[in-house]
């Protein structure tokens, strides 16, 4: 994969966590979190929020940058601004497949001090 294959416009489908025993729980975003990814030639955008927001929970959770590929199974996004501003200025590295018009990718992240993997599916935009 040369990366323009992810050019483009993608929609949220699922997003949800698995622990190191490849069981799934509930995403930060709870059960029906919708969102948009954007790819661009160099420039990257992710935008997701939770359906139906609770207050005091993660409702929204979102950030842009630069992306590149580093192998054919990784993408690197190249955080400039982000809703956490601990993430602004980092590297997140994911791990992709893609399927036809189907993206899943998978990222690492500290959830009630275990290590969790975020699974996030996406589904190419229709122009």
């Amino acid at each position: 994969m040369s990366g323009t294959e992810l050019l483009g416009r993608w929609r949220l489908v699922s997003y949800y966590d698995e622990d190191d025993q490849g069981h799934p729980s509930e995403g930060p975003l709870g059960p029906e979190p919708y969102g948009l990814l954007y790819y661009a030639d160099d420039y990257m955008s992710v935008n997701m929020a939770r359906r139906n927001p609770i207050p005091g929970a993660v409702n929204y959770m979102g950030y842009a940058g630069t992306w590149r590929r580093t192998a054919p199974d990784t993408v690197v996004h190249a955080i400039e601004v982000c809703s956490n501003p601990a993430w602004a200025g980092t590297e997140q590295t994911r791990t992709l497949s893609l399927g036809g018009d189907v993206l899943t990718l998978r990222g690492h992240a500290m959830v009630d001090g275990r290590v969790q993997q975020r699974v996030l599916t996406w589904k190419r935009a229709a122009d």
